[in-house]
């Protein structure tokens, strides 16, 4: 969700570009391929697969979106896109261009108006959840993907068949301290052994994906430790 360093602007939102982090979605022909990424994934996951979506796939209401805090430069320009780069938007809104992987592109689709997301810094010094954001407008097409000068420019991809997706988020608020990943994974490795409701999360099973759904149990528990004394 975030796009160069500040927003390439076109369009009535601005660009977030973003690229997830740590565990981008890349893949290179037959591969995936951890790719650093920031506003939106940078690495194009060339030999994924599109794979069929279900007529009636799960429905979910919560969120976690990766993009890079610090700056990291792709053809010249920096893909950098924090949780205050989303503030210091016009009404603190962008679009989260620049996914490039199939899945997360598929969970971004299912995304609804006014559902909430956890803002992830990936690819940092120390990762982790710093805020909160909204989902302010639904799954359209991603222009990035047209755009030779854009770093997430994708030549197999058509206008008249477009491949790429994005939603707009609206920054909602910090977190009251923030939550880093080492933390999160203390609670993870926990419930996985002796149960609770981040025994699954997909930041710990599903790592690489930019774009990752939460369940409500796990979104509720993860927004509470922020009340909470670090583990």
């Amino acid at each position: 969700m975030p796009p160069k360093k500040k927003a390439r602007g076109s369009k009535t939102t601005v660009n977030l570009g973003k690229a997830k982090g740590d565990d981008d979605e890349t893949a290179s022909s037959a591969k995936e391929t951890v790719g650093r990424k920031r506003k939106a994934a940078a690495s194009v996951e060339a030999g994924n697969k599109e794979g069929t979506e279900s007529s009636s796939p799960p429905q979910h209401c919560h969120w976690l979106m990766k993009s890079e805090p610090e700056s990291r430069f792709e053809k010249g320009i920096d893909v950098k896109f924090g949780i205050e780069d989303l503030k210091a938007l016009p009404n603190q809104t962008g679009c989260w261009d620049g996914v490039r992987n199939y899945q997360a592109r598929n969970f971004m689709r299912q995304m609804k108006e006014g559902q909430l997301a956890f803002f992830y810094h990936s690819n940092c010094k120390e990762p982790g959840i710093a805020g909160i954001m909204k989902i302010v407008k639904e799954s359209y097409v991603d222009h990035t993907q047209f755009d030779k000068k854009d770093v997430h420019f994708d030549a197999t991809s058509k206008p008249d068949n477009p491949k790429w997706s994005m939603v707009d988020v609206q920054y909602q608020r910090m977190m009251k301290r923030y939550l880093p990943l080492s933390e999160l994974k203390k609670y993870h490795l926990q419930h996985r052994t002796k149960g609770g409701p981040l025994k699954d999360m997909a930041l710990f099973t599903r790592a690489r994906l930019s774009v990752q759904p939460l369940t409500s149990e796990e979104f509720d528990f993860v927004l509470s430790l922020e009340d909470q004394e670090p583990l």
